[in-house]
């Protein structure tokens, strides 16, 4: 009976025990780290190459969305076989590739590479904010899962809609909606590998770094448009 007892308590969320969803979360952040490195490189090879800058913004976005779309596709085929690290990593060194165009605008400005080490140093600490959190907090945060997945669409329609539009005001607005969803996101998808929802770290990671991304991205355009218009 105490044994029995003594299972039901080791366990939690999916069935996964506290050892199992631990491990989880360890290579989830493990990998995590290690993606950065071919992120910082595609982004310097984009920025050196100037192969994303090379593009108009209606090609970038096809690319962009082409590319991710098939990257994640390949993802979740190959995460549970020794092919889903290096596909992952893969992913995002185009990703990397991909976020030089706007790297290289804000290198462009005055202080751009100050903004770059700030907008870097924010995601971090929004990072380990969210991750503190999810450590925290005891509620089951999957039902805010929907939610955020319709404002990120609604995020996506709106930033192709601004690409014709070219409003700086609407893509400022974005960038600040932007940050407080995936923020959010990072919240979730933590919370959901330690109550044992998500037992895939692969696909743990995939969704973490994603949100990351999304949050770099838009503290750094919030950045380089204000200071921008600060000059």
């Amino acid at each position: 009976m105490n044994s029995s007892l003594h299972n039901l308590r080791s366990t939690y969320g999916a069935g996964i025990s506290i050892e199992q969803r631990n491990q989880v979360l360890r290579n989830t952040y493990w990998l995590l780290a290690l993606s950065m490195v071919p992120t910082v490189l595609g982004a310097w090879l984009g920025v050196a190459t100037g192969i994303a800058a090379a593009m108009s913004p209606m090609v970038s976005m096809i690319v962009f969305l082409g590319g991710a779309f098939a990257f994640m596709f390949t993802i979740d085929k190959t995460k549970h076989s020794s092919a889903g690290v290096p596909v992952l990593l893969a992913f995002t060194l185009f990703m990397g590739m991909m976020l030089s165009r706007l790297v290289g605008a804000v290198l462009g400005l005055a202080n751009g590479a100050s903004l770059i080490m700030i907008a870097f140093a924010g995601t971090g600490a929004i990072f380990l904010g969210m991750a503190t959190l999810s450590s925290i907090i005891k509620r089951d945060l999957t039902s805010m899962g929907k939610w955020l997945f319709v404002g990120a669409i609604m995020l996506l329609v709106a930033g192709i809609a601004n690409i014709f539009i070219q409003s700086s005001a609407l893509m400022i607005t974005l960038s600040l909606l932007a940050i407080g969803i995936f923020s959010a996101f990072i919240l979730h998808d933590l919370k959901r590998v330690q109550d044992g929802y998500e037992t895939n770290y692969i696909s743990a990671t995939l969704g973490v770094y994603l949100s990351i991304y999304n949050v770099f991205q838009s503290l750094l355009a919030l950045f380089g448009l204000t200071s921008g218009r600060d000059e």
